[in-house]
């Protein structure tokens, strides 16, 4: 069972809430690389998660769609290092980076008006424009 993972000062999730599998790493690393399960992948099922608000969760999912299965599990996997500690250490702290980067809800965007000076830049720009034109039209006998 993999140690409890705190994602901030009020938030905990239980180690007993991962499922953890192990599974040999490709790679080189040569015969102690093909004995040993060292690459782990951790299973967290979101639905059960009652210490972080529905809202939150909902950003993760829509956040990473590869990662969440159809049965609404957040499936992350690591194999970088040669050591199964290292690896299920990795794991959970990716877990954590991808539940703490979608706890707050993203900041609405506010429109902008353009400046007084930026209309009148774009007005000038475009009157100039015209009399450019002007100047190629044919001249007119008076």
């Amino acid at each position: 069972m993999p140690r409890d993972l705190v994602i901030n000062d009020r938030i905990t999730i239980p180690g007993w809430r991962f499922t953890v599998e192990t599974t040999r790493s490709g790679g080189p690393g040569g015969q102690h690389a093909n004995t040993t399960d060292t690459a782990v992948r951790v299973r967290l099922h979101l639905g059960s998660l009652h210490e972080i608000h529905p809202s939150a969760l909902a950003r993760v999912r829509a956040a990473y769609p590869s990662y969440v299965t159809g049965d609404d599990e957040l499936v992350v996997t690591a194999r970088t290092s040669r050591s199964q500690s290292a690896n299920l250490d990795d794991a959970l702290n990716r877990v954590a980076e991808m539940i703490r980067a979608h706890l707050r809800p993203p900041k609405k965007r506010r429109p902008t008006k353009p400046t007084r000076a930026s209309k009148r830049r774009r007005m000038d720009a475009k009157s100039k424009r015209g009399k450019l034109k002007a100047l190629r039209r044919r001249v007119q006998d008076d």
